[in-house]
């Protein structure tokens, strides 16, 4: 009985007339009303924040991974991935030879050192290998669902679930897929594709041979993560890595800091927007800015100083194995 009643109540919802955004939910009333004004129609954005697939559903896994102990523990885990991933700097120079030629034409275009961007793939999705399980829709509006305003993280949680929400509606609209057949698989955190993009920067992804970006296709993937950072790191000159300390002594001694001082950071003093001061591994150190500036232009894509420091080594072993097969 309550089968057949949904199938009418879907069936039914076929033929609204949806002509505003007055939801009984404040929060899909501000998220229609975007999307709307951003081109969506009032009809489409209003069967989508009525779908039971998708506002309906939720997504226990990710809502316990995005508690804060959760979190506290995945960054302190960071530094044991990094570790695991060195034994795949092999497999990043196979595929840095595999996809010369998509390498060759981002690197010219955009000035970004292939050996960064074949090493943030590796470490978002091991170059495409992982497999996410997760839909990012579903990921923020369960977080949207669950939050409150009375502390400013879950504030930010609730304005990070909203403009998320927005890209994707926006974007299934545009890509014309019916509200139920938009399943964007994502991390547990909302991330999308081979470089894990959130929705909110989908506007980052560009494709090879076309305008438009398939962040599930391996070249898109490496010429929208190249795109991302020339944007928003301003990052349009080939690193020199003659210039580049030693990264594997540099990651471990950044290690060995970062254990033994609080609010550790590779590169910054201080907050840009709150009054939060850090431990500056790199400040005052000459010798380091180089690397400190690049590092700072990774963080654009993860603002985690292990991340970040992380990918460097990875490109730094990657940048030397290139190098040995280029010798005669």
């Amino acid at each position: 009985m309550n089968k057949l009643l949904l199938s009418l109540l879907l069936c039914g919802s076929l033929y609204a007339e949806y002509t505003n955004c007055k939801l009984a939910n404040k929060d899909y009333e501000e998220i229609c009303e975007s999307v709307v004004k951003g081109g969506v129609s009032y009809e489409y954005a209003n069967k989508f924040l009525l779908s039971y697939f998708k506002t309906k559903k939720f997504d226990e896994e990710s809502w316990r991974l995005f508690q804060p102990q959760e979190i506290q523990a995945h960054a302190q885990n960071e530094k044991r991935a990094n570790n695991s991933l060195v034994k795949y700097v092999s497999v990043i120079v196979e595929h840095l030879r595999d996809y010369q030629e998509v390498y060759d034409y981002t690197e010219k275009t955009y000035g970004v050192n292939r050996e960064i961007i074949a090493s943030i793939l590796m470490k978002e999705t091991r170059l495409g290998k992982i497999e996410p399980k997760h839909d990012a829709f579903i990921v923020f509006n369960t977080l949207l669902t669950r939050v409150t305003d009375e502390t400013p993280r879950e504030k930010w949680l609730k304005k990070l679930s909203k403009t998320n929400m927005i890209a994707v509606i926006d974007y299934c609209y545009k890509k014309e897929l019916a509200p139920d057949e938009c399943n964007l698989k994502s991390s547990y955190a909302g991330a999308v594709g081979i470089p894990q993009f959130m929705p909110n920067n989908f506007a980052y992804a560009k494709g090879y041979k076309s305008e438009i970006g398939d962040l599930s296709d391996m070249s898109d993937a490496i010429v929208s993560a190249s795109y991302f950072l020339s944007q928003r790191a301003e990052w349009s000159e080939l690193m020199d890595w003659e210039k580049v300390g030693n990264m594997d002594v540099i990651e471990e001694e950044w290690y060995d800091y970062d254990f033994a001082n609080d609010n550790a950071s590779f590169v910054y003093a201080e907050s840009k927007k709150s009054d939060k001061t850090y431990n500056c591994y790199s400040c005052g150190r000459s010798e380091l800015d180089y690397t400190r500036a690049h590092v700072q232009k990774i963080m654009r894509y993860n603002n985690s100083s292990n991340y970040s420091v992380g990918v460097m080594r990875l490109a730094y072993d990657a940048h030397k194995g290139l190098a040995k097969i280029e010798l005669p």
